[in-house]
C-alpha cells in the first residue's frame, strides 16, 4: 500500500523539475532578445525626445530606485528614464530630457500601464506634459493634476522630480561620466 502512495510523489517531483528546467531554457533562449528590445525602445525613445543624435549611456543610476537609464548626447542634453508607480505598480515608464542649461525640455513615454481612458490622460492630454517643462530643478516642477487622474498625475510628479533630482545631485558626474 505504501508504494502507491510514492509513486504519485515520485512523478510530480519528475514533472516539477522538468518544468522548471524548461523555463531556465527558455529564459537563456529569449533574455538577449529581451534586452535588445528594450535597448531598441529606449533608443527610439531617445530619438522621439531630441531627433536622431548621438548618445552614450551611463552605467550608472546614482543609487536611484526610480531611475532606469541614463544617455546624454554630444551636445550636453540628458535623458532619464523613470519608472514609478501611478495608479499602477510601474505604470508609468518615461523617459524626461534635459536640456544642456537643465531644464525639462521634454517627455516621451516609453510605456504607459495606468487604466485607459483616465490614468492614460496623463500621456493623452499635451498640456499637462508640457506643464513641467522649463523645470530646472525638484522644487521649482509645477504640479496641475488632470481631474480624474490623481494618482497618474502624482506619479509623473514624481517621476519628473525623480529626474531633477538625479540631474542635478550629479549634474557634473553625468555631463562628463
Amino acid at each position: 500500500m505504501k508504494e502507491n502512495n510514492i509513486k504519485p510523489t515520485v512523478v510530480l517531483t519528475i514533472i516539477c523539475v522538468v518544468a522548471s528546467l524548461l523555463l531556465v531554457f527558455a529564459h537563456e533562449l529569449t533574455k538577449e532578445n529581451i534586452a535588445q528590445q528594450k535597448e531598441l525602445r529606449f533608443t527610439s525613445s531617445v530619438e522621439a525626445l531630441f531627433g536622431k543624435t548621438d548618445c552614450r549611456l551611463l552605467d550608472t543610476t546614482f543609487g536611484s530606485d526610480d531611475v532606469e537609464a541614463i544617455a546624454v548626447t554630444s551636445d550636453g542634453r540628458t535623458a532619464i528614464q523613470v519608472c514609478t508607480d501611478g495608479y499602477s505598480k510601474d505604470g508609468i515608464n518615461i523617459l524626461v530630457g534635459i536640456d544642456e542649461n537643465g531644464a525639462v525640455s521634454g517627455i516621451e513615454f516609453v510605456s504607459l500601464g495606468e487604466t485607459p481612458g483616465l490614468g492614460s490622460k496623463v500621456r493623452d492630454i499635451p498640456e499637462f506634459r508640457t506643464q513641467f517643462y522649463g523645470a530646472d530643478s525638484p522644487q521649482s516642477v509645477p504640479f496641475d493634476a488632470v481631474s480624474g487622474a490623481t494618482f497618474s498625475s502624482k506619479g509623473m510628479e514624481k517621476a519628473v522630480v525623480a529626474a531633477l533630482s538625479v540631474y542635478t545631485n550629479n549634474k557634473e558626474a553625468i555631463l562628463n561620466g
